[in-house]
Parts: structure tokens; C-alpha cells; sequence
């Protein structure tokens, strides 16, 4: 059996004012030797197919991997060029099963649907028999495109995603008993209706997804994923859709897809967000009476496209006069090497923040201390590696902030800790993050509050501005399946 495993992976902000290029891609990962280095989010199913694989004995192929931070639209021609050279080692190689780790949301310059475009001329090169398998991140625009090409697909269940490397390990195997004849898949999709976020840890989320591994291996369904939808993506198809993979069985895979799609509307107000403001927020703070508190500034988190240099959070805790609170991460690559020019224990006059987009917000000018300095930090995201680059961390009269040399969300505590910070020293915690610092942040904190700030990865479902997609959505309607009825 031989086998061809690649990536090629980036979520698209449509809003984003970042483009994504060759650069984008080259800072985060571009390699042919992803199974030889610590595995990301993306990378480290490529691990897990090429482990169990070698333990069949088959033959593997390592193709492409490509990986950028999220952002705008890919430049066509970079992912033209990625895109290319995997198709060229599928016409070389002619492998029996192919598996490839995309995000699901990627954009690019000419293609809303860049795993649909991909998935089509993989198609084209194999023919009919082989076994083409996708993983996805579940904030992904499920396509028929995508279905009607790919022999399955399995996305993430968890959010925050620390289970990439379980999905990867239960993809490979339906893809090897498709190709040995043990199973013969079929693929059903049923539109929700519905745009949200879905906290997998916490109720009624993680009933639902308890729910989908009950499912699976029970009456002949293989496989059950529900895509959530990147919201802020203007493609026609953003938004939650049930996938459900059986064996043989279309007619169960339509009913089981439809079943999960009308439990998930029926536990939409469990669902439905209520974030308080920046200013509420530092209310609870000065209310508390245990810390730390952690505040997610949900609308300027870079794993969503946004700069990740918005200083309105900052702004309301300096006008407040609040102490004992830090910050984490600010991309500042420019003030970091000033810093790093300085050396630690360094006073400087610095300008933070403000200055990206409108929605960065002003700048703001602070005189601080260099407290550390490190290279080469990572977070952990489950038992996956998420590089920050450089890591700074700045004093202020008691407001801490952290720089990050590299755009992205704050995924872990170590983001402060590895610095040198004591966190358990602090009233609050203020990371810029959606909801992927939960998992790590959850056990250490006295109360997690989403917060609503203005940003580009706003978590109102109801403004975004979509232009080629139809507004007959929950929360945006109530009743949806009434206007899909007349």
C-alpha cells in the first residue's frame, strides 16, 4: 500500500487587512519534512499517519506541508504554487491513499474554496479508486465540492482544538480499511441553519460532541463531525453543517446528519454568546474577590485574521488606574528588537499597539521595564507546539504586557510564565484569544470571562457584513427553516 501525506493550511478573515504570501507562510511552516519536527496543530497529523502507516509497512510519500498564521486572502499565485507542487507528487506517485491536513477556510485570490479546488484536481489525477481523506479544523466551510471528491472527512471535535492528533489517528484508519475493502463510505451533509460559537468544554456544547462519539461505531456510522463555520469569512458557504460518514448507507448517513443538525438547533440558546464590554468586564475584576481572573479579548485574536495589536482592553485599564493586571500577546516585531537593543532591566519611552487598522485602535505611549527577554517560545495547544517567536515582557506601574515577535492568540499560560511572570500574582489576565485559551486557562483561573471589545473577529453573528452568502441564519433570523420552507 502506498500512501501521500501533505498540508496545506491557513483559516481566511475576508475582513483582515493582512495578506497572506509566500512570507506568511515561510514565518509559520513550509517544509517536505513536517514528520521530522515538533508537530503544530496542522503537522501533527502528518506525524500520526506516517507512524501508523510504517507500522502496516506500507510506503510513504511526504509531499508539501505549508502552514500560515490566519489572515486575508492567500496571493493566488502562492497558493497556486503550493498547490501545484502536491498535485505534481499525486501524478508521480499515483498513491493509493492520499491524506492531507487543511484547515477548511482557506481563501485565496481567485478560489472561495481553496480544499474544494484542491480536492477536485487530486481527484482528476487518481481516479476513482483511490481513497482521498481530509482533516479539518471544525471552523471550516463545509462544500459539495468537497464531499463530492474526498472519500472522507473528519474534522477536529473539540474547541479548542486539542485533539488534531486523535482525529488524525481515526481518519487513517477508515482510509485503510476503504482501501483493503473492509468498509465502503458514503458522505451526507445537513445545513443548521445556525452561525455561533460552540465551547466544546463546557455544557451544552460538550453534551453534543459526547453525543457525535457515542454515534460513531454504532449501527454502521463510521464517522460524525459537525463543521461550526468561520464567521468571519464572506463566502457562500459559512456556516455549521453535520457531516456524517457510514458504511454503505446513504440513507442512514442523510438521517443521522439530519438528527445531529436538529439537536444542535435544539440546544441553540445554550449556545447563544452574552459577552460583556471591556469596561464591564474590569468591573467584575474590581469586584472580584479571587484571582486570577482571565479575560479573553475575543475580537482581536490573530487566530481569527486579527492583528493582535489592539489597544482598547489596555487603554479602559490604564484610565482606570487598575494594577497587577497583564497582557498577552501583542505582535510588536519592530518594538522587540528595540527592546532587544536595549536589554533587560532597560527603562524605555515605548509606543504600543495602534498600528495595524482602524481596528487596532490608537497608540499608546508608555514609559516601561524590560523585565525578560526569550527566544524561541512556544505554547502548547493539547499535545500539539504553537511557536510565538520572541517573547518581551514589559512593566508598566503594575501592567504587565506581553510581546510576541510572531502574530498569534495566546494559547497558554506559559505565555507569561515562561518570562518569568507570577500570574498568581495578578489580579487579571487579559489574552487575546477567541476561546482556544481555555483548556489551559480554565484550571488556573478564578473565573474566565469572553469579552465583546470592537475588532475584526467580532462575536456578534448578526453584523458581520456578508455579501455572498444568504442572511437566513440563526442568530441573525430566529426561525430560519421557515423562509427555507415557503
Amino acid at each position: 500500500m502506498k500512501l501521500l501525506i501533505a498540508g496545506l493550511a491557513t483559516e481566511t478573515n475576508t475582513f483582515s487587512p493582512i495578506p497572506t504570501g509566500r512570507l506568511s507562510f515561510e514565518q509559520a511552516m513550509v517544509t517536505r519534512t513536517a514528520t521530522e519536527q515538533p508537530g503544530n496543530l496542522f503537522s501533527a497529523p502528518l506525524i500520526e499517519w506516517r507512524t501508523a502507516a510504517e507500522a502496516h509497512g506500507w510506503q510513504v510519500i511526504e509531499s508539501l506541508t505549508a502552514v500560515a498564521q490566519p489572515a486575508g486572502p492567500t496571493v493566488r499565485e502562492v497558493y497556486e504554487g503550493y498547490r501545484d507542487e502536491i498535485l505534481a507528487d499525486l501524478e508521480t506517485h499515483r498513491p493509493d491513499i492520499f491524506l492531507i491536513s487543511m484547515h477548511g477556510a482557506m481563501v485565496a485570490d481567485g478560489y472561495d474554496d481553496c480544499e474544494g479546488d484542491l480536492t477536485e484536481r487530486a481527484r482528476a489525477i487518481l481516479g476513482g479508486r483511490a481513497v482521498i481523506g481530509l482533516e479539518l479544523d471544525p471552523h471550516n466551510h463545509l462544500t459539495e465540492k468537497m464531499i463530492s471528491n474526498a472519500t472522507l472527512i473528519v474534522s477536529y471535535k473539540e474547541y479548542p482544538h486539542v485533539d488534531s492528533p486523535d482525529r488524525a489517528r481515526e481518519l487513517f484508519q477508515m482510509a485503510a480499511n476503504t482501501a483493503t475493502g473492509k468498509v465502503n463510505p458514503v458522505m451526507a451533509m445537513a445545513d443548521c441553519r445556525m452561525l455561533t460559537i460552540i465551547e466544546t468544554m463546557k455544557e451544552p456544547g460538550q453534551g453534543f460532541v459526547q453525543a457525535m462519539k457515542d454515534a460513531e461505531g454504532m449501527d454502521g456510522v463510521l464517522s460524525v463531525s459537525l463543521t461550526h463555520g468561520f464567521p468571519w469569512a464572506d463566502v457562500a458557504d459559512v456556516g455549521a453543517r453535520m457531516l456524517v460518514i457510514t458504511d454503505g448507507d446513504t440513507t442512514k448517513a442523510t438521517d443521522t446528519a439530519e438528527r445531529f443538525a436538529a439537536d444542535l438547533w435544539s440546544i441553540r440558546e445554550g449556545l447563544r454568546g452574552v459577552y460583556p464590554d471591556t469596561a464591564t468586564a474590569l468591573d467584575r475584576v474590581d469586584r472580584a474577590t479571587q484571582f486570577p481572573v482571565v479575560l479573553a479579548d475575543m475580537a482581536d485574536n490573530a487566530g481569527g485574521g486579527a492583528p493582535s495589536d489592539s489597544t482598547y482592553f489596555l487603554q479602559e485599564a490604564l484610565d482606570r488606574g487598575t494594577k497587577d493586571i497583564a497582557f498577552a500577546l501583542f505582535w510588536e516585531p519592530v518594538l522587540i528588537s528595540m527592546c532587544q537593543n536595549a536589554g533587560v532591566g532597560a527603562t524605555m519611552r515605548v509606543r504600543l499597539g495602534g498600528k495595524i487598522c482602524a481596528f487596532s485602535g490608537h497608540p499608546i505611549d508608555l514609559t516601561v521595564t524590560v523585565r525578560a527577554i526569550r527566544e524561541n517560545m512556544s505554547m502548547k495547544l493539547g499535545d500539539t507546539e504553537m511557536e510565538m517567536g520572541t517573547g518581551v515582557w514589559l512593566e508598566a506601574d503594575g501592567v504587565h504586557v506581553i510581546l510576541s515577535s510572531e502574530r498569534t492568540q495566546c494559547f497558554n499560560p506559559t505565555a507569561f510564565t515562561d518570562l518569568g511572570l507570577d500570574i498568581t500574582q495578578m489580579r487579571a489576565l487579559v489574552v487575546k484569544s477567541t476561546n482556544h485559551f481555555y483548556a489551559a486557562f480554565a484550571p488556573i483561573a478564578s473565573e474566565v470571562v469572553h469579552v465583546r471589545g470592537p475588532g475584526i473577529v467580532t462575536p456578534d453573528m448578526t453584523i458581520i457584513p456578508f455579501t455572498k452568502r444568504d442572511t437566513n441564519y440563526w442568530p441573525r433570523v430566529e426561525n430560519p427553516f421557515a423562509a427555507v420552507a415557503k
